[in-house]
């Protein structure tokens, strides 16, 4: 099972951890694990290219294990209310695109929130 965590702070999400392998298929094949690798490249890629911000993020190959902080998503670093707003919403559609999968994978896949500062 994989299960994502998601932080946010004041009610701006700012980052994620995904934790093991969704067991949906074989290591290779595994087609629900693939579409969540695909969104978090896609997220980390948009937020660094399209919003021109940093993504600390780091992707253990071994054990899939991922965890992802955007401090752009938070008032106390970045001053552009737009790009803040953008980010946060960005990691926020994440966890509710997540929240839908979770409905027809759920022994697969896990995902929760949890409030966190930096």
């Amino acid at each position: 099972m994989t299960t994502i965590t998601f932080y946010k702070t004041g009610g701006f999400y700012y980052g994620f951890e995904e934790n093991g392998h969704t067991g949906y298929g074989e290591s290779g094949d595994d087609v629900l694990c693939a579409a969540l690798s695909s969104m978090t490249m896609l997220l980390i890629n948009a937020i660094e290219v399209s919003y021109g911000s940093n993504v600390d993020y780091r992707i253990d190959e071994t054990t899939t294990d991922i965890k992802v902080i955007c401090k752009s998503a938070l008032p106390k670093y970045e001053k552009d209310e737009k790009k803040q707003y953008a980010i946060s919403g960005l990691i926020q559609a994440y966890f509710f695109q997540l929240m839908d999968l979770v409905e027809d994978y759920y022994e697969f896949l896990d995902v929760k929130e949890i409030e966190a500062e930096i």
